[in-house]
């Protein structure tokens, strides 16, 4: 159907003619004069520059200028004038507008009925992930030996008891044993079929406690501290007659399971922190705020609409009681059992954040991905549901993993060489959960995945027995959505982990668990390196913050608390990057995600500004040091004492790690035309905007007016 994609920029307010197409898969607009894409832009393997996945759509809005009409288009449902304009609200925060100007009117009814359609599938197995792995498994069946292809995936799933295995020796819970009384899903229909136990609980035990939890779902082991304490999961009792016998049995065990007996401590989630009600409500106000609001506020008035969406004030409620359940493990030196209701929300973000704090592991790339995978996948969240992948159901939808990614960038923005990853990975990962051809995102429970994926592989005549990973994959194969160049912005050129942290005579210190109190971890680098960043400015403003927050909520007291002088003594030491990290939790300390929140707002993209040009001469930088390590390497000889330092993801050592590379001295020093605060998105052709006025505070200043095509679009004057 032949369109207008209504676009601006600088120099063109007029917009892209071209074909919008809308297939099983995905909506594509085809430009008419195929212009070279831009540098700046990721290259999607999947998707071209201008496609959206149906699954991405939140809202089809049709509207008919001429006679002031407007209509959002549902599954099924009848048009009755024909549109001018299409606009599509994007669950990635884009806001796209095609315009029929020079389209047959039936035509372009037609492709607004037909996306509309397409993007409300009425079962999961319509959605275009099962048509695509299918094909894709046998085009690819040459490649594998004998029908079946080994894992080649470097992240564990956790659907087998030897990931479960390497996990208790990895933290050294020896008091702790894998679990398989969910085989086949016979206890609980959300847990996974392997969990983890204390080895003083037999199995039959544990039968007969499961019927009284919420579907089943019987504590379920984490993590475990060098001091012997654990990080535990569990819903709640349904029995009220068998509650305080079953819990008294359970806590006995965890207790018992630790080497001095202490008692574990209680955290009740669904008191202590908001509803997934409540998160999405602060959503969908960021999500006007950003999007679909006009920008014709002064600067300070939008920042202040951005903290009463209440947004940031979540973020750092589930910052700051994952930071005090880290002090009872650590500084306690007690196991924590977190409990909500159904195990399956807010659980999630506060036992990923808590490992994330207390174990560096979690912090590369690999590390991250595997928590991901144990704690959200196959914990049962339902990603189904939350993301509404199907749109039937509003009322369950809430975006838990979003909240759990922001809270992941504040602290990367806080120590910013303590992970492997970057921002663009975290947004990418976000983008993910909207390309419904992975099985990461799609299932609300591992039951039905593997239920749905059994159907689909007899549906496709795939050999019975045949490994799910290998035929439907997850998201953590980024070949299949990225060149391995594309892959490189993923790398984080000032991370100190595991075999980057210093050379000592030639060979390369590596981070190792010791039982150590909490007092002997807050040491770490030298006062002149502080969250990977020279220099001693930070320390002030860093120094006891938490101690302070904590003590202006209680009742003052003359005496500070075991906790309070926990952080106080964290706080008041130098950050060690390979160790416990807490995040500052003021306020003020919170800040905004701008990438991924206003990475298609051209007035917020800052031509040759922003992080990214700090990422950018980084990067070079630590290419060029790369480059002269390997040929000192080749001058020297290659031998045990001069091992390269890589990262812990484990690339190739003749793998170029940096997406920007040295340049050479005849190279400009400034960064590239390209580059923007928007790095590597770009705002431009995707953002529906009619005119382009500047930032807000040149507004602000200016007096300018901007506007959105929204849902008074067609009464908005200038």
């Amino acid at each position: 159907r032949w369109g207008k994609k209504c676009i601006s920029t600088e120099n063109n307010q007029e917009g892209l003619w071209g074909k919008l197409i809308c297939t099983n898969f995905k909506v594509s607009f085809i430009p008419q004069d195929t212009s070279p894409k831009q540098k700046s832009t990721l290259s999607h393997l999947l998707l071209g520059e201008h496609d959206i996945p149906l699954t991405c759509l939140e809202q089809v809005v049709t509207v008919n200028d001429t006679k002031g009409k407007k209509k959002v288009l549902g599954s099924n449902q009848k048009l009755k004038f024909n549109p001018t304009e299409l606009i599509l609200y994007c669950k990635d925060l884009r806001v796209i507008r095609f315009c029929f100007d020079e389209a047959g009117p039936e035509s372009a009814r037609k492709v607004c009925l037909a996306i509309a359609h397409y993007s409300h599938p009425a079962d999961l197995q319509l959605l275009f992930g099962f048509e695509y792995q299918g094909r894709r498994y046998h085009e690819s069946k040459a490649e594998r030996v004998n029908g079946s292809t080994p894992r080649g995936l470097q992240t564990p799933i956790f659907d087998r008891s030897s990931d479960w295995d390497r996990e208790i020796k990895r933290t050294n819970a020896s008091e702790w044993r894998v679990c398989s009384i969910n085989q086949n899903y016979a206890v609980s229909s959300s847990l996974p079929e392997h969990i983890v136990v204390p080895s003083s609980l037999t199995d039959q035990d544990l039968v007969q406690y499961a019927s009284s939890f919420t579907d089943g779902r019987i504590p379920m082991w984490c993590w475990s501290h060098s001091n012997g304490s654990a990080l535990v999961r569990m819903s709640s009792l349904t029995d009220p007659l068998q509650q305080k016998k079953t819990e008294q049995k359970i806590f006995a065990a965890i207790t018992k399971s630790h080497p001095q007996r202490n008692e574990p401590f209680r955290s009740d989630l669904d008191k202590s922190l908001p509803s997934i009600l409540d998160i999405q409500s602060a959503f969908v106000k960021l999500r006007q705020i950003c999007i679909l609001d006009p920008f014709e506020e002064s600067e300070e008035r939008w920042l202040s609409t951005i903290e009463n969406s209440r947004w940031l004030e979540y973020v750092r409620a589930f910052l700051k009681h994952s930071a005090e359940m880290v002090y009872h493990l650590e500084g306690g030196n007690s196991s924590v059992i977190l409990q909500e209701e159904e195990d399956r929300d807010l659980n999630c973000v506060v036992s990923a954040l808590m490992q994330l704090m207390l174990d560096p592991r979690y912090r590369s790339l690999i590390g991250f991905q595997s928590l991901v995978q144990k704690e959200w996948v196959m914990a049962g969240h339902r990603f189904l549901d939350r993301c509404n992948h199907l749109k039937k159901n509003d009322k369950e939808e809430s975006p838990l993993f979003l909240l759990f990614l922001d809270c992941v960038w504040q602290m990367m923005n806080q120590y910013p060489a303590a992970f492997e990853f970057t921002e663009t990975y975290l947004t990418v990962l976000s983008d993910s959960m909207w390309i419904p051809l992975f099985s990461t995102f799609l299932f609300n429970s591992s039951k039905q995945r593997a239920q749905h994926l059994m159907d689909f592989a007899k549906h496709k005549a795939i050999p019975q027995g045949e490994d799910q990973v290998v035929y439907f994959p997850p998201v953590w194969e980024w070949s299949q959505q990225f060149s391995t160049k594309d892959q490189t912005l993923f790398n984080n050129p000032m991370y100190v982990g595991k075999g980057a942290a210093c050379v000592q005579n030639g060979e390369v210190k590596t981070f190792k668990r010791k039982p150590k109190a909490y007092s002997s971890t807050l040491r770490g680098p030298p006062t002149n390196l502080r969250n990977g960043v020279k220099g001693g400015e930070e320390t002030l403003t860093r120094r006891s913050s938490l101690a302070n927050e904590l003590k202006s909520e209680l009742t003052p007291v003359k005496d500070e608390s075991p906790s309070e002088r926990f952080f106080k003594d964290w706080f008041s030491r130098p950050a060690d990057l390979q160790g416990l990290l807490i995040p500052l939790l003021m306020p003020s300390h919170m800040a905004f995600w701008k990438l991924f929140f206003l990475r298609w707002v051209p007035e917020a993209c800052i031509s040759k500004g922003g992080p990214v040009t700090t990422y950018h001469k980084l990067s070079q930088l630590v290419d060029e040091i790369e480059i002269l390590q390997s040929q000192l390497r080749q001058y020297k000889g290659t031998s045990p004492g001069n091992t390269p330092l890589t990262s812990s993801g484990g690339n190739p050592t003749d793998q170029r790690r940096m997406y920007f590379q040295a340049s050479s001295p005849d190279d400009p020093s400034t960064p590239p035309e390209y580059l923007t605060s928007s790095f590597p998105f770009t705002p431009t052709g995707n953002l529906s905007r009619r005119t382009v006025q500047g930032t807000p505070i040149s507004k602000f200043l200016n007096g300018a007016r901007i506007w959105l095509s929204t849902e008074t679009l067609a009464n908005d004057t200038v």
